[in-house]
């Protein structure tokens, strides 16, 4: 087994791994969504009491002028007239007088299945029975509901029917022709078996037949409004639907199916929209249509007594031109429902909610797209979930969960109140809230067993900042060894061999410590990882076992922070210490390294080689700090000076060093670039294999900058120029060959 292998085996604490727990957060988040699919119409129930708190807190705009009316049997129009129901005639002299007042259509809310007992016909017949002669005025009506039907026949009248599977009575025809763009729906609109009727001579009389019946619904809010309606084989026309049309003058609807040309075809036939002259009202699969409730705040109600008993006259600019709707809010008919705004509603009104919608061509909308999206948003929000969950603190989690509720209900709520979208936040909010139920405590367990075994195996390499970051995110750590892009810094004391011999053992350990607790203290405040320290030697790391955020400029930053604190050394100790520092950038393999009995953590590879040889060239050349060209590109507003190119042992390619003098606001001094510059030319004429030209700019270099920090390297190239302009060479590349390490 290799060292690399055993020490992965070593240093991996005994825990449930945290893929394996993401495995699971996505089996928990495949579940929740087979559950939402199976029990959706269970689910749906929830998200129609989430949009009816929608529109509870943001209904429909209401129209300022409706272009709807109800003329309201109420309990007034009850105690005034008489009870009900009324005598047909006086429905005729209703519908007569509404029809005076310029109405656009009159629709009833109601129906009229049994003969009016109180005409004068049956009075006469009940009394002949019984022996009793009554004398009748010629031209006395006997038939009430004759006369209902004459006045239903000279005004523009739409009779309502109650469709029901609790009866299989036979229903007058609908009055609508109907054109169907697709499939015609009565191959898969639910079809009732019969219903209530009016009268046949009444129903012959009427313009339009509309269907008034509410949907069944497991709360009995009044969500939605069929637009079409099977029967007994026939399609009938909702009751807004129709007085629509009756209104407009059409003679008949247009029924658009998800087949027709232009729709998607994909799924099972549905109805997409029904067209009414000149509106057209967009329908769900089932023929339904969302009202979108404002409480019409604005819409006329003229109670039916100041009609029949009243000045009619006085209500005609309210009248003229509108649809209006005879229905009744007397609690005693049981016409009142329950709708997403009010627990009591009169029935009538849910109808002029529908007419006044699609006047105002206003709707609530569930796109063809909707079901997909939901989906799609439960699977993103709850996969982030997980992921924050995988490596973030649990208050950090908990937090991110509230927020992808929030922003899940957030962007339904956008959707409502933006674009009229009915977009189902349920699936997500179960998805979110079953793998965060499910997945916290496992993910806590595990955490702590992982934070603790962090703590305990990176106390000595690294800052206790880095330390208590690493717990927090022990994802980034792969123990065993990974391929991380590294900068290494390697240090030692220059002359450390001779002053060790000079010192006793005491001395020597008391120097060093000295020296290497503020070399430590600087590398740790710079996050630096230390691998190791061999005698006087220091080798440390940057962004590895965690990222690092421009780890090359802080380690540069990390060396100038190790001379200064050398120079305070001296100055405290009155020594005379010195020390090289080599810095690269590279890739290396990181990890727990070494054997079975005993392993460490720290870095390999040509990376770590190309930085030891840097590190010892510093001697060679007399600077402090020297990095190659990697390290200078990476943190390039430091101040550097190019030293020259070397090709060092054990590497054909040659590489580029720069001694690094100070940090950026040194480099912006104009002594410093002044002397960059002038430095820069000597190298581009050495380069060049001008070297006389070079050794004058060199000699004018030294009589200008007396710069301590540069005067060996100096010395080095006046000496080299000389021989080489005392030896030309054959060959000239500019490129410096070192033989020693």
């Amino acid at each position: 087994m290799s060292a690399l292998s055993s020490s992965r085996r070593k240093a991996t604490p005994a825990r449930p791994r945290r893929a394996s727990l993401l495995l699971g957060g996505v089996a928990v988040l495949l579940l929740a969504l087979l559950i939402d699919t199976a029990f959706r119409d269970g689910l749906s129930r929830q998200a129609d009491l989430l949009f009816d708190s929608f529109q509870r807190a943001a209904p429909r705009a209401a129209t300022p002028d409706p272009g709807v009316l109800v003329v309201d049997i109420d309990e007034a129009s009850l105690a005034r007239v008489g009870q009900w129901p009324w005598p047909r005639d006086q429905m005729g002299q209703l519908v007569d007088t509404v029809g005076s007042l310029g109405a656009a259509v009159i629709a009833f809310d109601m129906v009229f299945t049994e003969p009016d007992r109180t005409s004068l016909g049956q009075q006469l017949q009940r009394l002949q029975a019984q022996g009793i002669g009554v004398q009748v005025p010629d031209g006395a009506p006997l038939d009430n509901d004759r006369v209902f039907a004459e006045a239903i026949a000279r005004n523009p009248v739409v009779m309502g029917v109650a469709l029901s599977s609790e009866t299989r009575r036979a229903l007058s025809p609908p009055l609508a022709g109907l054109s169907f763009a697709g499939s015609d729906p009565r191959r898969y609109l639910p079809a009732f078996e019969g219903g209530l009727s009016n009268l046949p001579a009444l129903s012959a009389a009427a313009t339009g037949i509309g269907s008034f019946s509410f949907p069944p619904a497991h709360d009995n809010i009044i969500r939605a409004m069929p637009l079409l309606a099977s029967a007994n084989g026939q399609l009938y026309p909702g009751l807004g639907v129709e007085a629509l049309r009756v209104a407009q003058g059409a003679t008949g609807l247009v029924l658009r199916s998800s087949d027709a040309s232009g729709e998607s075809a994909a799924g099972p036939l549905a109805l997409t929209a029904v067209k009414v002259g000149m509106l057209e009202l967009p329908a769900a699969a089932d023929g339904r249509f969302r009202v979108h409730y404002s409480g019409m705040p604005h819409m006329t109600v003229i109670p039916a007594w100041q009609l029949l008993q009243g000045d009619a006259a006085a209500w005609s600019d309210k009248v003229e031109g509108r649809v209006v709707l005879v229905g009744t809010s007397a609690i005693g008919l049981r016409d009142i429902v329950a709708t997403p705004l009010a627990a009591a509603e009169p029935g009538v009104n849910v109808h002029a909610e529908l007419i006044d919608q699609a006047l105002n061509q206003q709707s609530l909308q569930r796109p063809d797209w909707a079901r997909g999206a939901e989906v799609l948003v439960a699977i993103v929000s709850s996969v982030l979930l997980l992921l924050v969950l995988a490596g973030a603190r649990p208050l950090l989690s908990s937090l991110v969960f509230l927020l992808l509720l929030a922003g899940v209900l957030g962007m339904a709520w956008w959707a409502y109140t933006r674009h009229a979208w009915l977009l189902d936040p349920v699936p997500a909010l179960l998805c979110l809230l079953a793998v965060f139920v499910s997945m916290l405590p496992a993910l806590l367990f595990a955490g702590n067993r992982e934070k603790r075994f962090v703590r305990s195996a990176f106390a000595r390499y690294l800052s206790p900042a880095l330390v208590e970051r690493l717990s927090h995110d022990a994802q980034a750590l792969q123990l065993g060894g990974q391929t991380r892009r590294i900068t290494v810094l390697l240090s030692d004391i220059r002359g450390f061999t001779s002053l060790s011999e000079n010192l006793s053992p005491d001395a020597l350990t008391a120097l060093l410590n000295d020296f290497l607790t503020p070399m430590t203290d600087v590398l740790l405040a710079h996050e630096a990882t230390i691998d190791k320290y061999i005698g006087d030697a220091i080798m440390a790391f940057w962004n590895a076992p965690v990222d690092i955020a421009a780890h090359p400029r802080k380690a540069c930053l990390a060396a100038l922070g190790m001379v200064a604190a050398v120079e305070a050394l001296n100055r405290e100790r009155g020594s005379a210490l010195r020390i090289g520092v080599g810095l690269n950038l590279g890739d290396a393999c990181v990890g727990n390294l070494g054997s079975q009995q005993r392993f460490s953590y720290s870095a390999i590879g040509d990376t770590v080689n190309l930085a030891s040889r840097v590190e010892g060239l510093t001697k060679y050349y007399g600077v402090t700090v020297m990095v190659t060209d990697a390290v200078r590109v990476e943190a390039a507003d430091l101040a550097y000076l190019e030293v020259d190119r070397v090709r060092v042992v054990g590497r054909t390619e040659p590489v580029q060093l720069f001694a690094l003098l100070g940090d950026a606001q040194f480099a912006q001094q104009a002594d410093f670039q002044a002397l960059a510059q002038a430095h820069a030319q000597v190298l581009g004429l050495y380069r060049c294999g001008d070297f006389g030209a070079a050794l004058r700019a060199l000699g004018a270099l030294q009589a200008q900058y007396e710069l301590q920090l540069l005067t060996q390297l100096h010395m080095l190239y006046l000496q080299r120029l000389e021989q080489l302009i005392k030896h030309p060479p054959t060959q000239w590349d500019g490129i410096f060959t070192a033989t020693s390490k």
